[in-house]
């Protein structure tokens, strides 16, 4: 997955005009869950994760590292509220895109259009895999695929943000490393 991002960046310099940077602290949320997505963002340096409020509580769904591109694709793309608030773990250094501008390009660069249809592709199956686990595993083993898949998230994602991607209590996380 990370190949084709960083491919899709690359394409993505012809158009660096219309990029612009930005620098945020860690715990800044850049898009909150209900508002309409009007920004795509490319991280250059930090992590980024995305969650959701259940009743109070914080659901992380996902993790993003450098060289990944951010949005609520769906809200992005259809102007309807997010599902899911997007916040920065680390301070980071992203590349920011206006819906506005995402458009232009897209309708500029069939190829690109073309490989960013790829990559939500793969992002939607990675997603599915993720359900799937959810559904037919206990939480040891998920996390186990958790160490093996994706060990960036272990290195730099705070226990309690991995619990909560998990689906498990701190506490419960810390029980099944310690058995490891």
């Amino acid at each position: 997955m990370k190949k084709l991002t960083t491919i899709i960046l690359n394409e993505l310099k012809e158009f660096n005009h219309f990029f612009k940077e930005q620098e945020i602290p860690a715990k800044t949320i850049l898009l909150h869950e209900g508002q309409i997505s009007k920004t795509m963002f490319f991280i250059e340096k930090g992590c980024l994760r995305t969650w959701i409020n259940n009743d109070g509580k914080e659901i992380t769904t996902q993790f993003f590292f450098e060289g990944d591109g951010v949005s609520s694709i769906e809200s992005f793309r259809t102007n309807q509220p997010s599902l899911y608030s997007i916040e920065s773990l680390e301070p980071c250094i992203l590349k920011t895109l206006s819906q506005k501008d995402f458009q232009i390009i897209l309708e500029s660069s069939p190829e690109l259009r073309k490989k960013l249809e790829d990559h939500l592709f793969r992002r939607l199956f990675q997603s599915q895999q993720l359900l799937h686990s959810f559904l037919k595993n206990k939480p040891k083993k998920r996390y186990e695929e958790l160490i093996k898949q994706h060990p960036l998230i272990i290195q730099r994602v705070p226990q309690h943000y991995i619990a909560s991607y998990l689906g498990i209590t701190p506490v419960s996380l810390s029980r099944i490393r310690n058995r490891q």
